[in-house]
């Protein structure tokens, strides 16, 4: 009995989840709970626990994960500031009578706040309210109106800048340095946040054309699930349209082009991020326009100028032209934080920066305390000679490192109709991705199937929180059963996305290969 404690231990935890307690709670409690018990049998030193100290301590000052607090807040201010609803809104009447402009309208839209937001709740929440009854309204299939807008937000986790990429790198990361120390390396490399950014962004396009076309495609196979829109006066001006969507995507590319340009560092692009935001949507307001539009365009000119062109005001050789840029600098700089302030103040007194704030202290919490816990179980876990079993289950298994893998992405989907994806990146991969990296998988490839698979657990009932989420803001006659039949066909275009992603890799690797 007690050499299988391990097993047990994970099986506490599943039944401690769906029981409905808290699920950093169920982790921590399972964890102490076996440790005491493999204490009490023999089969664990109970001091192994010690280590827990440098765990927490290892967490805090984790460089990395301090962007996932400035990201969860750029979108946070983007969905209490109605941006993204706005952005929703003026694409889906720009594209008029388009047979199935709305329904790729609303992917569009997914893939822009996916990139702006990163935030699976805000989008799926935003889009059913505004998407949905006009899809229903128009005539659309009640069952795949609700699949492409679950689908597309779900966009959000495989779209960088993405909180699951965030952890993901991380567990990745330390999953192959522990590889490479195991294969008697200690000039050992790493993995970035932006290399797992470059690698998700092509795949994540990629599942973008897959929803297109097969709204496309059963648009002309079922005409009468994608209707043509009756109303010709939906089609909005060209100017109009991107005034909605330019900022976003000026935001994005702010962002994204810092990271996989090597400008700055996750959580430096994130606090851009983050001051961006706050600053677009203090725009939208309306008061103070043209300064805070001033304001901008001088914290802009600020970056590219100490781009191209760095002053150091300490040095004892400084020319002419460098005093006049360095007083420019200041100059744009008072600009800049003026004009940050003046935002901030225009949200209080809106009350939008109060909620944005409070939602992002929810979800950071909840998901550092997850992380924390993880650390826990998983210490306990390989007290109780865990790791060692999963190591040696995935070498005997047939076909080597392909059925290991194979075996690995079966699982990790199963455990997806249960548990959330923090849960299993923080649990699950640190025991089987150094064994799959050992094996010779590469492991920034080995994230992008591993982050699409974990996507599919936003859509898979009973638990996808997709369904959740949309089934709170649904029209009471659209039915539980039809959201999750229309789920159905985009868990089947995840799943196509990740054998197309298996058999060209280069999809993957491409991009983080020419940047890095």
């Amino acid at each position: 009995m007690t050499e299988y404690l391990d097993l047990l231990m994970f099986a506490a935890l599943m039944a401690a989840v769906l029981s409905g307690f808290p699920v950093a709670f169920s982790i921590a409690g399972t964890a102490i709970a076996f440790a005491f018990l493999g204490w009490s049998l023999g089969v664990m030193n109970i001091s192994l626990l010690g280590a827990m100290s440098q765990r927490i301590y290892g967490l805090l000052t984790n460089g990395v994960l301090i962007a996932i607090p400035l990201f969860v807040l750029m979108g946070a201010v983007l969905e209490k500031s109605r941006i993204a609803e706005d952005m929703l809104d003026t694409m889906g009447r720009s594209f008029g009578s388009l047979r199935g402009g709305l329904g790729i309208s609303v992917v569009l839209v997914g893939m822009l706040l996916a990139a702006s937001t990163g935030i699976v709740g805000a989008t799926v929440i935003a889009m059913g309210m505004i998407a949905l009854p006009t899809m229903l309204r128009s005539g659309y299939d009640p069952r795949l109106a609700a699949g492409i807008v679950c689908a597309s937000g779900t966009l959000g986790q495989i779209i960088p800048p993405s909180t699951l990429l965030i952890i993901l790198s991380d567990v990745v990361s330390n999953a192959y340095q522990q590889a490479q120390y195991e294969q008697g390396k200690f000039a050992i490399d790493t993995i970035s946040v932006g290399q797992i950014f470059a690698a998700a962004l092509l795949p994540g396009l990629t599942m973008v054309v897959l929803y297109i076309l097969y709204i496309l495609i059963r648009g002309g196979l079922r005409p009468a699930d994608v209707p043509v829109l009756k109303d010709a006066d939906v089609r909005l001006p060209l100017s109009e349209t991107l005034s909605a969507i330019l900022p976003a995507i000026l935001l994005i590319l702010a962002v994204l082009g810092a990271i996989l340009s090597g400008v700055a560092s996750p959580t430096e692009a994130a606090s851009v991020g983050g001051l961006g935001a706050i600053l677009m949507a203090a725009i939208k307001i309306g008061k103070s326009r043209k300064f805070l539009l001033l304001g901008t365009t001088c914290l802009v000119l600020l970056a590219m100028g100490a781009s191209l062109y760095p002053v150091r005001l300490q040095r004892s050789d400084l020319s002419a032209l460098d005093y006049v840029m360095g007083g420019g600098y200041m100059a744009l700089t008072l600009i800049g934080a003026v004009a940050i302030l003046l935002a901030v103040k225009r949200l209080i007194t809106q009350k939008t920066l109060q909620p944005a704030l409070n939602s992002t202290l929810t979800m950071t919490s909840m998901i550092f305390a997850t992380i924390l816990a993880a650390g826990i179980f998983s210490l306990v876990f390989i007290g109780l000679g865990g790791e060692e079993r999963v190591h040696e289950v995935l070498s005997d298994l047939p076909g080597g490192p392909t059925g290991a893998l194979l075996f690995c992405m079966l699982f990790i989907f199963f455990l997806g109709f249960f548990l959330d994806f923090v849960e299993i990146t923080v649990i699950v991969l640190p025991l089987v991705m150094p064994t799959l990296i050992l094996m010779g998988h590469d492991p920034v490839w080995l994230s992008v199937l591993i982050a699409i698979n974990l996507q599919t657990s936003f859509l898979t009932p009973p638990f996808g929180f997709s369904l959740f989420y949309l089934r709170g803001v649904a029209p009471k006659e659209l039915s539980t059963g039809q959201i999750y039949a229309g789920v159905a066909p985009f868990i089947l275009i995840q799943i196509l996305a990740v054998t197309v992603i298996w058999f060209l890799p280069e999809i993957a690797t491409l991009l983080p290969e020419l940047l890095f």
